[in-house]
């Protein structure tokens, strides 16, 4: 981190008072307009029904044409996506064969076996192979203990099912970001283009989207693994943009210099330069295709997600919580590869016969063909025998039971005292509140921050809410994301704080905070509803547990990273403990801890549209009723409404980030 700067350690004095000054006239104004503009402007207070905009009427006209009467002349656009589907089908079906169902032959009840799957500890062999070869004897071992684990538990098919997608979407989210991101890089009008995109990819909740999704691509594994590559793929693409303008110069200068062309110079020189960031890249993507395997198994996926909705809608919460670190073990197995991969030196090729050359591969063949004809004699080398399944489920659901029996009263109070205290106060501030007047507070908040530009962005992305009669449900949301990122960061800062000041508690509270961002959110929601039943209060439980990490994460990272020399400098001058932590390590680590507040506020807003299974009514809720009457317009207005919430949060947190970088004069961090 870059030591301050003399000259920009803190604005003019002037330039603060100025400041203090536009922002009490501006609350001022909005405080009289709040208190007396009802009766001289009823209609800044309830937005006029003539005045709305019928876009989920458009959308939906919009989705009837391009089912019904799109075409490209030869094929219809209907005719397109399910090419594009039964193209992605051939890829699944082989994995789901090799990893689940066998080879079949025939369909449906008549199907009979031609080939059984692998055997389970061919598969856990394979990986373990993999894992040795990419980071030794540890790796292995956490590979075949991870696997293992799924296969004690009893989590072994439908882990492979959920398998068998993660192999096919991934390879497809990484080459087609990586694609993007190249395009990106070459030609700046693909990038004015898919920014915005990408922004509404990244925003707009998922279920949003599966409706239309369905209609295009039908109902199955298939249209899951479309709607995992739109959620997954900006990550990899915006990372492969950032990758190659981050590739040093000279090197770009080098290649012309040697002749290379331009597919030679991207191919050869410009992304094996960028190998590192890029395998951030396909690390993210692995993380997202795994975040939705359980909205995927709505739409016929399948596999452990299945298993987590099933048990969620029986409030088994034991059954839920296996699967769910089912998959917490799959992703660590997949994350722990990748990062292996992309640290790996391969040095130079081995020379000789084909069997010294691939000594991995040929060992991993030999294990497939000995397991297989053990399977035919030994049925325990072929599937993981029942008899030896263990399980904690009814442990785990009898430990929530028992805290409900022995805290009801307890519990109860403390939910009834914020309910009655906090949580429905703010709702009703916040509904009370004139749409006309949050427009022009924003759009001023905005230009305070960042320009004239970022005014005119937040001003209309509010007046689109309001515009799309989604104000009311708009508020609802902001209201239950606001207390829970609230809640979340008065929770995480103080770990985090806690965590960078000791190096062995940072190490314990990492493992406890990437498995809490690896674990299923619908998991935070059975023991919510088991301890406080359905409502408000539920979600927002469920949401600062979700939450809860990037606060701690980004705050460690934050005062981790302060530059050494100034704590030194500080203690040279005799400072206290908590005067460095107060005036100097929380100061310079305030842009992290806000990009920390941003990611909170994303996190909470991808949770809250799933708490509204438990009942809440915001746009959450919308996005629910819109998937389950399969009505594209009313969903994608609503999934579009909480984006515009996300970008309006993001572009304020990230230019008060950069403000505070410049007042500190810190370097900026290029995202």
């Amino acid at each position: 981190m870059a030591s301050l700067s003399p000259a920009t350690q803190a604005p003019a004095p002037k330039f603060r008072q100025v400041s203090v000054v536009l922002w009490i006239a501006a609350l001022g104004l909005f405080w009289l307009f709040w208190k007396h503009g009802a009766g001289l402007a009823p209609w800044a207070f309830d937005y006029p029904r003539a005045w709305t905009v019928p876009v989920a009427r458009w959308i939906s006209q919009a989705m009837k044409w391009l089912l019904n009467d799109a075409t490209f002349g030869l094929f219809t656009f209907e005719q397109a996506t399910r090419f594009i589907a039964a193209v992605i089908e051939v890829p699944y079906q082989v994995a789901l064969s090799l990893l689940s169902t066998g080879f079949l032959e025939g369909q449906g009840s008549t199907a009979t076996q031609i080939l059984p799957p692998l055997s389970w500890l061919a598969v856990i062999a394979v990986f373990a192979l993999i894992g040795h070869r990419a980071g030794g004897v540890r790796l292995a071992a956490l590979v075949v203990g991870c696997l293992g684990f799924v296969a004690v538990f009893g989590q072994w098919t439908s882990a492979m099912v959920t398998l068998a997608s993660i192999l096919v979407a991934v390879p497809l989210g990484v080459v087609g970001g990586l694609l993007l991101g190249i395009a990106a890089y070459r030609w700046l009008w693909v990038e004015r283009v898919l920014r915005p995109i990408l922004d509404l990819m990244q925003t707009i909740p998922v279920f949003a989207y599966l409706v239309p999704v369905l209609i295009l691509f039908g109902f199955g594994p298939t249209a899951a693994i479309v709607a995992t590559l739109i959620y997954a793929m900006p990550p990899m693409t915006r990372i492969t943009l950032l990758a190659l303008r981050r590739v040093p110069s000279e090197l770009h200068d080098l290649g012309q210099m040697v002749g290379c062309t331009r597919r030679q110079l991207t191919w050869k020189v410009l992304v094996p330069s960028a190998r590192d960031p890029l395998m951030v890249g396909v690390n993210q993507v692995i993380m997202l295709s795994l975040n939705m395997v359980i909205i995927a198994s709505m739409i016929g996926a399948g596999g452990l997600g299945f298993d987590v909705l099933a048990a969620l809608r029986k409030l088994d919460f034991g059954a839920g919580l296996e699967a769910g670190f089912a998959i917490v073990a799959l992703a660590l197995v997949l994350d722990q590869l990748s990062q292996a991969f992309a640290r790996k030196s391969w040095g130079q090729p081995v020379q000789g016969s084909w069997a010294h050359r691939h000594p991995y591969l040929l060992a991993a063949l030999a294990t497939v063909a000995l397991a297989a004809l053990l399977g035919l004699v030994v049925p325990a080398v072929q599937s993981y025998p029942k008899t030896l399944e263990i399980s904690t489920g009814t442990f785990w659901s009898n430990v929530v039971k028992w805290i409900n029996v022995n805290y009801f009263d307890t519990l109860e109070a403390i939910k009834n005292a914020l309910l009655l205290n906090l949580l429905i106060p703010f709702k009703r501030f916040l509904l009370s509140l004139p749409w006309a007047g949050v427009v022009a507070l924003l759009a001023f908040a905005g230009w305070r921050l960042g320009g004239w530009r970022l005014a005119v962005l937040t001003a209309f992305l509010a007046l689109f809410i309001a515009a799309t009669g989604q104000w009311e449900k708009a508020m609802t949301t902001v209201y239950l994301c606001g207390i829970s990122t609230m809640i979340a960061m008065l929770i995480g800062v103080p770990v985090g704080i806690a965590a960078a000041e000791k190096a062995g508690l940072w190490r314990w509270v990492q493992v406890v905070i990437d498995t809490l961002q690896t674990l299923p959110s619908f998991v935070y929601l059975m023991p919510a509803v088991m301890l406080f039943r359905v409502g408000d209060f539920t979600a927002m439980i469920a949401v600062v547990a979700f939450a809860v990490a990037p606060a701690i994460r980004y705050t460690a990272l934050g005062l981790r990273g302060v530059d050494p020399r100034l704590i030194e400098a500080g203690r040279a001058m005799g400072c206290t403990r908590s005067q460095m932590l107060t005036r100097i390590k929380l100061r310079l680590a305030l842009p992290e801890i806000l990009l920390g507040l941003n990611q909170t506020v994303m996190f909470a807003l991808s949770m809250l549209v799933i708490t509204a299974l438990v009942g809440t009514r915001d746009l959450g809720q919308e996005v629910y009723i819109a998937l389950t009457k399969a009505d594209p317009g009313r969903g994608l207005v609503a999934g579009l409404a909480v984006a515009c919430i996300a970008i309006i949060a993001d572009r304020m947190l990230h230019a008060g980030a950069r403000n505070a970088r410049a007042r500190l004069g810190l370097a900026e961090v290029q995202e």
